[in-house]
């Protein structure tokens, strides 16, 4: 809503602390604001979603630093000219990796990430969460296991606004790192899951999502470790 971007990066240069910056865009340029910090601690992943029924920026981050370490923290930001502040954070789990999404028929923040707490029954798993906004803040509801098995390290999620489904593509760490997708529906703070479909039955890493809103299709970008570690691409 007021036309900028966001970047949100681990700033190697200051102990690795989470800073955000906002971007204006002009013509074929891009200049910066100041960097803001959202988090004085050693920050291993984070991913950043747009909630555009609330226009608020959300922050998903793992804190290497805080106790219990490599917690799962996620904060609201707001933009203002060419700066961002934020609400306070909300922890959720222990994790390894987070993607996020906004499904934008219910108005929710979608997190899935690789848990190593409380959603994990047995060694690590693939787990899901809905967010709602308010305000400065966030609440979550119950965290949902779709893997048991490791099941979203280099996952990433995606929206797809023509069936209202949210996809989650992910590496199976049990299963030889097979590429593997799964729709997840969601229903007020709660998120159900489909059956998984393999879509590289080899190893299988750095996926990206994106939706494609003219063919209304998903498209998976990944490394195919088990053909020479080789960019793809599926439909």
């Amino acid at each position: 809503n007021t036309g900028k971007v966001v970047i949100v990066y681990s700033d190697y240069d200051n102990s690795r602390y989470a800073t955000a910056v906002v971007g204006t865009i002009s013509g074929t340029s891009v200049s910066f604001g100041t960097g803001v910090v959202f988090n004085s601690g050693w920050t291993e992943g984070m991913a950043i979603v747009y909630d555009s029924s609330n226009e608020k920026v959300v922050v998903a981050y793992i804190d290497g630093g805080y106790d219990p370490a490599y917690s799962l923290i996620v904060k609201v930001g707001t933009v203002s000219g060419t700066s961002i502040s934020f609400g306070s954070g909300t922890v959720l789990d222990t994790a390894g990796t987070v993607s996020g999404t906004f499904d934008s028929s219910n108005n929710k923040v979608i997190l899935a990430f690789e848990s190593q707490g409380d959603c994990a029954a047995s060694g690590y798993s693939g787990c899901a969460v809905v967010g709602t906004v308010s305000g400065t803040s966030i609440s979550f509801g119950t965290i949902v296991e779709f893997d048991d098995g490791a099941g979203v390290y280099h996952g990433s999620a995606t929206f797809d606004s023509n069936s209202n489904k949210v996809v989650i593509a992910y590496s199976d760490q049990d299963d030889s790192s097979t590429g593997r997708a799964i729709v997840g529906t969601v229903s007020g703070t709660s998120i159900s899951f489909g059956s998984p479909t393999t879509f590289n039955s080899g190893s299988t890493s750095d996926i990206a999502t994106a939706f494609d809103t003219t063919n209304n299709k998903i498209v998976i970008a990944y490394r195919d470790i088990g053909n020479s570690q080789y960019g793809t691409a599926i439909v």
